[in-house]
């Protein structure tokens, strides 16, 4: 895909050496955020992925990468805390999103990230017949399988990652 431009060339790229099928989707940047994407777009949100940075409080700064349906939110106090292993966590900044992924926030996606950066996907996501992502930019997504964590060399599937709701 040499039409691509930035960060979601090597997006498109690293899904292609994996050898994966997937659907790219065109969006318009003003729709990149997940919530406005599907809005927009008619996709649901259980079907639609947030892709979160998070960093400990204390330096040096450990960092992942959390998947989690749009639907749900992340348990970052407890369970990012407890695989951090770090005494407070927080989501990045959108500078610091951007310095570790090169991705700005509504096009972060778990693909083609350093190989060192841990990625924890929400265990209910393996249940679905298919997820959207971030498409490494604000212009485009990934609708694919969720089997694809289990391609990913630094993805673990984690229970209780994502937590309903509050009301």
């Amino acid at each position: 895909m040499t039409d691509t431009p930035g960060p979601e060339k090597a997006v498109y790229e690293h899904l292609d050496k994996l050898g994966v099928l997937y659907e790219k989707l065109d969006c318009e940047p003003d729709f990149a955020d997940t919530a406005n994407f599907c809005k927009q777009y008619g996709f649901p949100p259980e079907n639609s992925a947030n892709t979160i940075v998070v960093a400990t409080k204390k330096e040096p700064k450990k960092y992942c990468v959390c998947v989690v349906t749009a639907s749900t939110r992340l348990d970052v106090n407890k369970t990012v805390r407890k695989l951090l292993g770090g005494p407070k966590c927080s989501f990045a900044s959108a500078d610091e999103t951007k310095d570790l992924t090169g991705m700005l926030i509504g096009g972060v996606t778990p693909f083609a990230l350093p190989a060192d950066l841990p990625v924890f996907v929400d265990e209910r996501i393996m249940a679905l017949e298919y997820i959207i992502l971030g498409g490494g930019g604000r212009s485009s997504k990934v609708r694919i399988a969720p089997e694809i964590f289990r391609r990913l060399s630094n993805a673990r599937i984690i229970p209780g990652l994502g937590m309903e709701p509050r009301s």
